[in-house]
Parts: C-alpha cells; structure tokens; sequence
C-alpha cells in the first residue's frame, strides 16, 4: 500500500501569515512595482522579456534587409541608425557586428532565459505545488529587479556613439578582450560586461529560491512523483543555472581584469597596427572553455522549460495521461546531468586533440537519447488523444516538430569530422535558431495562451491565435529551412556582405526569401502583441477552469490574491494527469480528488492493481488509496 508524502514544513503551511487578505495592505508601489507576490513578478519578467524579444528580432529584420537585399540603399533607415549607416546606405561592417551580437545576447539571455524561465517558474512553482508564495518573496523581488537593472544597461549600450557590443553573444578575445580593436570593443562591451554580471545575479537569486520552494514548500500529499513536469522542468532547469553560470562570472570577470587591470588571462603575443602589445601567457582558448561550459547548459536552460509546459499543454489537450512520466522526468534529469560534458563540441576547429574531441562527439551523439524519448512520448501522448487544437496546443505541436527538425541537424553537427565543415556557416545557424531559439520562443508562446486565462482572468481571441500561429510556424520554416543549404555551400555567419564571393552569387534569391520571411515572421508577432494587450483589459472573462486541467493552479480564485488560495489549500491525492479515466463522470479528476470521492469503477481493487485498456494499449496502473 503506497503512502502519503508529508513533509514536517507544509504540515502547518495551510495558515500562515500571508492570506487572501494580504494584497489588500498594501498601496501602488508594494503591490504592483515593488512586490513580493510571485504573480506579478512574474507578469512583470513576462512584460520584459516581450520588450526585448521585440527589440532583439527587430535588429533581426535590420541585418536581414542588409543580407537580403544588398543592392538596397537603407538611406530611409537614417532617423534610427545615423552614423551607422555608410554614405552609399549600407550598414556600416562594425555595426553589423555589434546588431548581431545584440540580437543573440537579447534572445539567448533576456528573452529566453529570464522571460520564459522567470515567467513561468515565477507563476507556476507555487500554484502547481500548493504554496502561498515563494519561498522568499523578498529575494525573488530583488532577482527581478537585477534583471531590469540589467535590462537598463544593456539598453543604454544600443546608443552609445561607439556602439554596442561587438563580437558576436559569445564576446570571444581577443576582439572583446582589447578596447582599441574596434570601437565596439570600447565602452559597449564594458557595459555588456556590467550587464551580464547583473543578470547572473538575478538568475542565481531566482535559481535558489526556485529550488527552495520545490524542496520545502508543497502542499500535503506532493510527493515528488505527484509533480506536474513543468515543475520538474523548472526545477531542473534552476540546478543546472546554479551550478553553470557562476562560471559565466568567473569568465566574464577575468576579461574586466584583461581589458582594464594589465592581466593577460586570454592575451597572448598580439600585435595591433604593427606595435607589440605587452600581454603574454594568456589563452583565448580558455576563454572559450569558460563560456560554453555555461554556454552548453544554457540551451538546456532554455529549452526545459519550454519542453515542461508543452508536456502539461499536450496532456491536458490529448485529454489522455502524458505517455511515460517516470520516462519524461528520467530524460530531464539524463539531459541535465549530459549537458555538462558536451561543451567542448563547440570548439572542434580550436586545435583540440581529435582523440578528446571523439569523446565529446560520443557525448553529444548520446544526449540524442533522452531528446528522442521525449519526442517519441509527446507522438505517443498525442497518438488516439480526443486533441483540442487550441492555439497553445498548437504551438506545442510546433515545438515538437522544431525540436526533431533541429534535433536531427545537430547529430551533423556533434560529429567533429562534419562539423569542422559546417563550422561558423549558416548550417549552424539554423541548427540553433530551430532547436533552441524558435522551440523555445514556441513554448513560451504556448505557456502564455494557456497560462493567460490564470494571469489575467480573461481569454484570449482563439482566432487571431491560430493566425498568429501559423504566420509564425511557416515563417520559422521559410527563414531557417534554406540555411541548411547555403550553410553547407560554406557560406559564413556574420559576413555583413556575401556579394564581394562569386561562390556565392547564386544563393541570393534564397537570402532574399530568408529576408522576406524573417519580416513577415516579425509583423506576424504583432498580431499577438495586440491580442495578449486588448484582453487582458476586453477580453471574454475566463471560466474557473477552461481547459479542464488536474493542476492545482485552476483550483484557485478566478484572480488569485496574495496568498493563492482562501483559506486552505488542497491537499493532493493522485498524479497530475488523471485524463478519461475509465467509469469517472468527468473526462479529467483534478489532483485534490480524494479516491473516495469518484466512482466505484474507479477505486482500487483489493491489491492496488487496476488492469485497463486505454488507446488500444494495456495499462497496469498501480494506485493510491487514502488510509
């Protein structure tokens, strides 16, 4: 007989100081600026990183028209761009450099990292564990705020008059390491570094109360295995921040040291303009090393989350049990413990022993394993559902395939006799923008359209949703798809000009095409701009319950106060994914359902095993019954 997991902390959590009654109490500044309620930290991580992801894909669409349409004169661009742009209207090389490298450190760390991570594990650890709050409002406040001081920073950096950062998101020295190289290498990257910094502050502080709250904070009957999979996501996913991006500061801080302080940590033997410089001893290569060793777990950073509400979305909308949960949870935590030893497959052409560089390509081709069985349940859990195509369950049928698309192309990629080809071409540009970028960006579309009726109380328009689904699904494919191709006739990344190489002459009807699809993608992302603005103020109010989940988030107040839940919260009984069960009225049973409380058909028999057919497939499930 299987018991109940208690824990001596959430046995009195049912009372506590922070009632229903708590918001009232406060005035403007404690409860909608400065607040400590996760809900509206929350909002407020998701309104940030929806401003930069708007300003990081418009830097997209200005290098995109350069790249597309070289001929072009951009004169019309001069009120925005000044200097940057040359006296015949092309964007001046250098500021090419730094509107790529602005683009990448935008949607790698403001918009996936700390809008989909601070969006979600913000809203969703105390709602789906039952918990009034965070384990520390106050921290989680302030890990806010160091994002927005960061935000600040890096914003100010797009107007300085030597420009923003340049030298790529990955900010390799020498470029970054020397402030006379070029003039993004001056005071932009200076302030990239400051910023950076603070962002790392924010994500550890974020990172720590996370896992606090996961550990010491659920409600009665939580047991781990009761977790719904994007709390096990969120969970994960805050670990592997933890433990990777104090290595971020550690890099970031010697190459302050390196450009301001004398050291020569990455500067070795550098001759500038025909002078010798002094440094010696130093090691670009370590560098590099440092960063992706935060660089590798940092697409996982992105990509669990997204990958944990598409679970909860795809359940929920199949109105089946997800396929395989000890299986999902056991991939998550597989991919967690790979993506530490894979780092090094980004530095196949670095003059790495071939023999180390054939373990990290037997690594790299090993965390194929638990992607692939994350695909297969999703097709599984999908397979004979009763499926809603809501726009969310869209956009998680989107990731999947963005997933397996970009998942294929990085087995090419892990193999170091390939990749030493591929290398820094447009093949690996599509590579990531399929596999993390627009995967990612699909499950944080898909967690606001689910997620909205509980953030906001109201709904949002399902017609302008599938719109804006399908404008972007196809447009992702139209922009990234062709790169394969010219990525394996070794056309380069970050060549603001492809047209001074005859090789490549041919390719500029599918540059333009790229161009043209990255523009309507980016109108395309308006479209939900609108919808997710005018509903939240006219949208239809949204019912207690509207997708008939299990989680315990829907059993709170239509808007949830401070505190959650009036008065008690639920205890938990089942799993979070008790979907058309066989002789329940309902086709779901929400968690806090004790068993005694459903149908006879549907207690367990005298020794705990039910045998049943579900989808054509036999089922043995082993349940609970409340002592």
């Amino acid at each position: 007989m299987a018991t109940i997991d208690v824990h001596p902390q959430t046995a009195t959590h049912h009372h506590d100081e922070h009632g229903d009654d708590h918001a009232h109490h406060g005035n403007f500044w404690t409860t909608y600026i400065f607040s400590e309620d996760h809900k509206v930290i929350a909002k407020q991580f998701l309104l940030t990183g929806m401003a930069w992801a708007l300003i990081g894909g418009m830097l997209s669409v200005l290098f995109r028209l350069q790249l597309g349409f070289p001929e072009a004169n951009l004169g019309w661009l001069k009120p925005i761009l000044g200097g940057w742009l040359t006296p015949e209207g092309k964007i001046d090389p250098e500021f090419y450099l730094a509107l790529v490298t602005m683009h990448g450190t935008i949607m790698v760390f403001f918009v996936l990292t700390a809008g989909l991570s601070g969006t979600f594990s913000n809203f969703l650890i105390p709602l789906q564990i039952g918990a009034r709050d965070m384990a520390s409002g106050f921290m989680n406040m302030l890990s806010y705020w160091f994002f927005f001081l960061s935000s600040a920073i890096m914003f100010i950096s797009l107007f300085i008059s030597t420009g923003p950062a340049a030298g790529g998101w990955v900010i390799y020295p020498p470029l970054s390491a020397l402030p006379q190289a070029i003039s993004g290498s001056g005071l932009g990257m200076t302030l990239w570094l400051v910023s950076m910094a603070l962002f790392i502050v924010s994500s550890l502080l974020g990172s720590i109360n996370y896992i606090t709250t996961v550990i010491n904070m659920r409600t009665l009957g939580m047991s781990f295995t009761k977790l719904p999979l994007t709390i096990w996501a969120f969970f994960l996913t805050a670990i592997i921040g933890i433990l990777s991006f104090p290595v971020l500061f550690a890099a970031a801080l010697l190459l302050i040291f390196d450009r301001s302080f004398g050291t020569s940590f990455y500067l070795s033997d550098i001759y500038i303009g025909g002078e010798a410089l002094p440094n010696q001893g130093g090691s670009p290569i370590l560098f590099q090393h440092l960063f992706w060793f935060l660089g590798h777990p940092e697409v996982y950073i992105v990509l669990l989350p997204a990958l944990g509400i598409t679970s909860e979305i795809i359940a929920t909308n199949s109105r089946k049990p997800i396929f395989g949960y000890k299986a999902m949870v056991g991939s998550m935590l597989f991919i967690a413990i790979l993506s530490f030893v894979v780092w090094a497959h980004h530095m196949f052409v670095t003059g790495m022993n071939p023999f180390l560089g054939s373990i990290f390509t037997l690594l790299t081709l090993i965390i194929a394993v638990p992607s692939a069985v994350k695909i297969f349940n999703y097709v599984t859990t999908l397979w004979k559902g009763n499926i809603r195509f809501t726009p969310a369950m869209l956009f998680s049928i989107g990731l999947v395939s963005f997933f397996l698309t970009g998942g294929i192309t990085g087995i090419f990629l892990g193999n170091s006799a390939v990749d030493i080809q591929l290398h820094d071409t447009y093949f690996v540009v599509a590579h990531f923008h399929l596999v993390m970028g627009s995967a990612s960006f699909f499950g944080m579309m898909a967690g606001v359209y689910h997620w909205f009726p509980k953030m906001f109380g109201r709904m949002m328009d399902e017609k302008l949703g599938y719109l804006h689904f399908w404008l972007t699904f196809i447009g992702v494919y139209l922009v990234f798809f062709p790169m394969h191709y010219i990525g394996i006739a070794g056309f380069p990344r970050r060549y603001y000009t492809w047209t001074a190489f005859e090789t490549f002459s041919g390719f500029a009807d599918l540059n333009m095409l790229v161009s043209v699809a990255a523009i309507i993608t980016m109108v395309a992302q308006f479209i939900f701009l609108f919808n997710f603005i005018y509903n939240i103020f006219r949208g239809k109010l949204a019912p207690a319950n509207p997708w008939n989940a299990t989680t315990l988030e829907w059993t709170t107040p239509r808007l949830p106060g401070h505190g959650n839940w009036v008065g008690e919260i639920p205890t938990v009984y089942r799993w979070p994914y008790d979907y058309s069960k066989p002789g329940s009225k309902e086709d779901f049973i929400p968690q806090h359902i004790p068993y005694s409380e459903t149908p006879e058909s549907n207690l367990p028999h005298e020794n705990d095993e039910i045998k049943l057919e579900m989808g054509g497939a036999r089922a043995i499930v082993v349940e609970e019954r409340k002592h």
